[in-house]
């Protein structure tokens, strides 16, 4: 219907004054696609499907509800025709869709649906017609559609007509009435109907049943409007983000006003969210009953419990008036009938806890809406702690890439130290003259070796490029720091290209000086290469050259290389080693995918556990790398 009428140029019946150049000095115009939703574009569409400012009026005359009349009768025409568009125009003029025709003696549904007209029955049904409406000779639409063969059209009829039923039906039980076997009515029960038989439930369905049935038409419609202004508020509810609704300011949401009621029904309309989910479900329950009562034409019942709640109302107001008058309450005694309501009552609470206890047993629309509340609770809890999850994944990525990175770079420095470390150049002021007999002795040795001068199995000396100092004590000859080219040029290269840690582990920018202490310590030998070996010292020598090798200078951030004899230069701490490294992030990656296994299964009591263990596994990991502190 909707895709005919607008193939027709349906629009330009709600867009009339806008298309027609004598308004347009009025200064409205269409919404444009780059306007905002709020407020450009939800203003013209209130306006012009709401309060219908650019339909075609037509001019005030004293004769309206003659126009009137006549537009109806050209309505009356003009459905038994497929022409959507002439009718929805007349449709916005006035014309009214349950006219009935005083000549014909029915209504254009009776009409459209003895045509076949399924596309018009659908518009009159859209704008007000009744498809229980009967025509002169007693008979419905319905009733025409099924006499013409065109069943599909009295099946639809039939959903038109229990819409508002089988819609607040569907909203407590999820099942609609199966209309085609003649089931137009579902009345759900509730599980705890004991709670329906108070004082205030059933002068509140007396009071229902007692109203007349325009207003009780008007009370199932604003339920209706109530039924899915709850249903959307659920859907939006699940589709936001609750971390940010947590934090913002919460308002209890409401029907809007509706200018075409008055002040009272809207505010009756908006103490409906008021009531919680079981309040709501019984009132619905009750619309349902009562509609099947006034559809099927049964007369009221229970007129002695009327009589009962009436003279126990009374009573009930002479006993409170004795009681604030301090007078003796002789007529208030105790009888057996008030210990068997007691004893009834006390009866239908235990069987209530026991329903609530058994799993198979009936479950109430409240108990249902609390579990659904809790489960967008839990399902919010689990998206959150899902993106606190891919943060710390992030996080153990970022730090096992800058672990390879370290071991790459720390491999080829090793590399580099082994090409170069015989390469070194002596110097005068690091040498005295005992020792240079033994250094020029050293080409014929070296040359008289076949083999490399770097023996691994022979554990050489370490050769420390700036910690060692000259002693008056020690006769033996100090080796030389890296020349130029290559001590300073390669090791600070390579440390000012090493990238730096996340914060979370204070990663410090002395880290080059810890990378090259350990590098000195790695590789270092039993055994010098020189002619003056170990077994000439004597122990005071010994421990001075220990002595000598332990003061180590801190490289500075701008790569430059400090004097040895400085005295606050302070000594490099050790790098922790790589099995220690893999072991903790593997604790760090174990305790996130037990977090993960925990959301997964719903287990929301090992949430708290599981990420104060990754605080703890990330902390220890933190803990490898201490800071390094120069004193100046």
């Amino acid at each position: 219907m909707v895709e005919t009428l607008y193939n027709n140029g349906a629009n330009s019946i709600w867009e009339h004054s806008l298309l027609d150049p004598a308004s347009i000095m009025s200064g409205r115009r269409k919404a444009n696609p780059q306007d905002k939703v709020h407020p450009n574009k939800a203003e013209f569409i209130r306006a012009k499907y709401q309060m219908l400012a650019f339909v075609h009026r037509l001019p005030c005359r004293d004769d309206d509800s003659v126009t009137a009349k006549d537009l109806s009768k050209q309505l009356h025409s003009s459905v038994r025709t497929g022409n959507l568009e002439t009718c929805l125009r007349l449709l916005s003029l006035g014309a009214q869709a349950n006219f009935f025709h005083p000549e014909k003696g029915n209504t254009p549904l009776h009409v459209a649906s003895k045509a076949g007209q399924i596309l018009q029955a659908e518009l009159l049904a859209v704008y007000g017609a009744d498809p229980g409406t009967q025509d002169a000779s007693g008979k419905t639409p319905v009733d025409y559609a099924r006499q013409g063969g065109h069943h599909e059209l009295a099946e639809r009829l039939v959903e038109i007509q229990y819409e508002l039923t089988d819609r607040l039906a569907f909203y407590l039980c999820g099942r609609k009435p199966d209309h085609k076997n003649g089931q137009h009515f579902i009345i759900p029960q509730m599980a705890d109907s004991s709670l329906d038989l108070s004082e205030l439930a059933k002068a509140a369905k007396k009071k229902l049943q007692s109203l007349s049935n325009h207003l009780f038409e008007e009370l199932a419609m604003d339920v209706y409007d109530e039924v899915d202004r709850r249903e959307t508020d659920a859907v939006w509810l699940a589709t936001q983000n609750h971390s940010t609704l947590v934090t913002e300011t919460t308002v209890v949401p409401f029907l809007p006003v509706n200018p075409e009621y008055s002040s009272t029904r809207n505010q009756g309309r908006q103490k409906l969210a008021r009531f919680n989910a079981h309040e709501f479900a019984t009132l619905v329950i009750d619309i349902l009953s009562d509609a099947k009562r006034r559809q099927q034409g049964s007369p009221l019942s229970g007129s002695k419990d009327n009589v009962e709640l009436i003279l126990k109302t009374v009573n009930n107001q002479h006993s409170i008036e004795n009681q604030d008058n301090e007078q003796p309450d002789y007529d208030s005694v105790a009888s057996d009938e008030d210990t068997d309501l007691e004893a009834a009552a006390s009866k239908a609470n235990r069987q209530k806890s026991l329903d609530s206890d058994l799993s198979d047993g009936p479950v109430t629309v409240q108990e249902f809406m609390e579990v659904k509340n809790a489960l967008v609770a839990s399902e919010a809890k689990i998206q959150q702690l899902m993106k606190v999850n891919n943060n710390l994944s992030d996080e153990l990525r970022i730090m096992q890439k800058k672990l390879q990175t370290l071991q790459s770079e720390n491999s080829n420095l090793r590399k580099q130290a082994t090409t170069n470390i015989y390469q070194v150049q002596t110097d005068s002021e690091y040498t005295d003259t005992s020792n240079h007999s033994s250094l020029k002795r050293r080409p014929s040795a070296r040359g008289s070796r076949p083999m490399s001068m770097y023996e691994t199995g022979s554990g050489q000396k370490p050769y420390l490029p700036m910690g060692e100092v000259n002693h008056p004590e020690e006769s033996r000859t100090r080796l030389q720091p890296f020349p130029a080219h290559i001590g300073r040029s390669a090791l600070v290269t390579s440390s000012s290209s090493l990238p730096s840690f996340p914060s979370t582990l204070s990663w410090s920018r002395d880290e080059s000086t810890r990378r090259a202490s350990r590098l000195e310590k790695q590789n270092s030998t039993p055994e010098s290469d020189y002619d003056n070996t170990p077994n000439d010292r004597d122990p005071d020598d010994l421990g001075s050259s220990r002595k000598g090798r332990q003061r180590s200078m801190v490289w500075q951030g701008d790569g430059s290389v400090p004097d040895p004899a400085e005295p606050h230069a302070a000594p490099s701490p050790v790098l922790p080693s790589t099995e220690d490294v893999i072991r903790k992030t593997e604790q760090i990656t174990k305790n996130i995918q037990e977090l993960l296994r925990a959301a997964q299964e719903n287990k929301h009591d090992s949430y708290i556990p599981c990420s104060e263990r990754i605080h703890i596994a990330v902390t220890e990991m933190a803990a490898l790398f201490p800071k390094v502190k120069t004193q100046v």
